[in-house]
């Protein structure tokens, strides 16, 4: 494989009734709020190629914060890699099934289906109906065909977490390149964690495609510290983590600089609040996520993005309930101690054996077969961890 033969590459995909292409053809049973989340695990125990979550949110919020949670329903509903959702709420939650319902139909055309638990008969009632609901869904989903697409119809989504000095050094760069590359061949790449930008924010911000995309980056990044002062605390106090520190990172500074580096060096062309709804075909843009790992990635599930590429230097197993993750450290002593979760070593750039371009040429090929229907190790595992970012305590 030569560089840059993304733009000549095409992945088996499911073209969905809304236009978007999926890499996974998942039936998502979504709980409306903690209180369905129970329910739902029983639904999709039950249904083959069902998957759902644990919704922690959905009453008891701020407006803001029941924004948040609204729009991940919301995006994961409409994310290409689920052909269709079933809804499940208790029905005095804030989020009411309506407004779900509604905020899913302004993102999607696919198929829905929706019971409230308090007006099926309970528990029992609900499970045996919405099982039935889901059953026929998963049937229609099997008889959807892959087809042939480009790969610039991809959204990837980057991550680091676990992070030490190797991420910088080979694993964020190596993301970079292979970022690079996505976006040259017409397809979206998203950076995010925004606590992760601090300190290196003016590099970023001087990739701007104008001066609206640089101040919104300089912008989130003051909301964000402000945010967290507002509670009396500094976003240094937890950041670098002590994983971090114990890797080897000493500054947030440190860790940003190594971060950025999963956005390569294409101009940033639009900045997305959390969980709104990328579009296609947008190069590198920026996500206003949290540098927490599983709600950052809900972030970019929610917009659209079909996979993960995630770097790691300490080690971790999270995955998604929606997307594969791609694991890939940069630490040679992380990935053999860790090779049941990680899907790459990266450390052969750091030692001489391998160049940049060799490497993004195997991890190019790695998602271009878990786009084709590869599992990562994190499917393969069945981790499916999830969080939603958070404005404040609970109501």
């Amino acid at each position: 494989m030569v560089k840059n033969t993304m733009k000549e590459m095409t992945f088996k995909g499911y073209r969905r009734p809304d236009g978007r292409v999926g890499i996974r053809n998942k039936v998502l049973i979504l709980p409306a709020s903690v209180c369905a989340s129970d329910t739902t695990r029983i639904i999709a125990s039950q249904v083959e190629q069902a998957v759902t979550f644990n919704n922690q949110n959905g009453c008891s919020q701020v407006p803001s914060d029941q924004q948040f949670t609204m729009d991940v329903m919301a995006g994961y509903a409409a994310n290409p890699n689920v052909y269709g959702t079933v809804v499940i709420s208790l029905g005095c939650e804030n989020c009411q099934m309506d407004l779900v319902v509604e905020a899913i139909q302004a993102r999607t055309n696919k198929p829905l289906e929706h019971f409230v638990i308090q007006e099926n008969g309970g528990t029992i009632s609900t499970i045996e109906k919405a099982v039935r609901a889901a059953r026929k869904m998963a049937i229609d989903a099997s008889m959807i065909p892959r087809e042939e697409f480009p790969m610039s119809q991809l959204i990837i989504g980057t991550e680091c977490g676990g992070s030490d000095p190797t991420s910088g050094l080979a694993s964020n760069v190596l993301i970079g390149e292979v970022s690079d590359r996505i976006v040259e061949a017409g397809g979206t790449s998203i950076l995010s964690e925004t606590t992760e930008f601090i300190g290196a924010e003016h590099i970023l911000a001087k990739r701007g495609k104008d001066d609206r995309v640089r101040q919104r980056i300089y912008q989130i990044v003051h909301d964000y510290e402000q945010a967290i002062r507002l509670v009396g605390h500094d976003v240094r106090e937890g950041n670098p983590s002590p994983g971090n520190m114990e890797g080897g990172l000493t500054t947030l500074e440190e860790k940003s600089l190594g971060c950025i580096h999963k956005g390569g060096h294409a101009t940033v062309n639009e900045v997305y609040d959390y969980a709104k709804q990328v579009d296609n075909n947008m190069g590198l843009v920026i996500m206003d996520t949290p540098g927490n790992d599983p709600s950052s990635i809900a972030g970019m599930a929610a917009g659209g993005c079909q996979l993960c590429l995630f770097s790691t230097g300490r080690g971790t197993p999270t995955g998604n309930p929606i997307i594969p993750v791609i694991k890939i450290t940069g630490n040679r002593v992380t990935y053999g101690n860790m090779r049941d979760n990680m899907d790459m070593d990266a450390s052969p750039y750091i030692y001489g054996q391998k160049t940049l371009e060799q490497l993004g040429d195997e991890l190019v090929a790695e998602m271009k077969q878990v786009a084709d229907g590869k599992m990562t190790r994190a499917e393969a595992l069945g981790y499916t961890e999830m969080a939603i970012a958070r404005v404040c305590n609970y109501m």
